[in-house]
């Protein structure tokens, strides 16, 4: 498994929060060719230190991480890369690369107009 993506949510200690990231990492991870992982920022498990730790033992070379954020904010734009910055130091094995959150995607744009699009029809 040389190339992985990590599916990079804030995370909670609440495990309803959690489910329905889980659902959709499971959804996206039978669809994906790439083998695909969900970590969380902080606060529960699988932080992205484990994840990272947990791919460079099965031999990734390469992870792409997609933040589940719909803009760039302080975590973002420190936090992330700053533990980034510390796993690579960690894991030099692994070449970590951050993607823009996915609210800044044009398909995260036009999946939210057809969910509007979806609703205004049914009203």
């Amino acid at each position: 498994m040389p190339h992985a993506l990590i599916l990079l949510a804030h995370g909670s200690r609440d495990p309803h929060w959690r489910a329905p990231f889980d659902q959709l990492a499971a959804s996206l991870a039978q669809r994906s060719p790439t083998p695909l992982r969900l970590a969380y920022m902080e606060l529960c498990e699988p932080s992205l230190e484990t994840t990272v730790a947990e791919l460079q033992a099965k031999g990734t070379t390469q992870a792409d991480i997609l933040p589940l954020f719909f803009a760039a904010g302080r975590h973002l734009r420190e936090d992330v890369p700053g533990q980034i910055e510390a796993l690579h130091r960690a894991h030099p094995g692994i070449d970590l690369t951050l993607l823009a959150p996915v609210g800044e995607h044009p398909a995260f744009v036009e999946a939210l107009a057809n969910i509007i699009d979806e609703r205004a029809q049914h009203t």
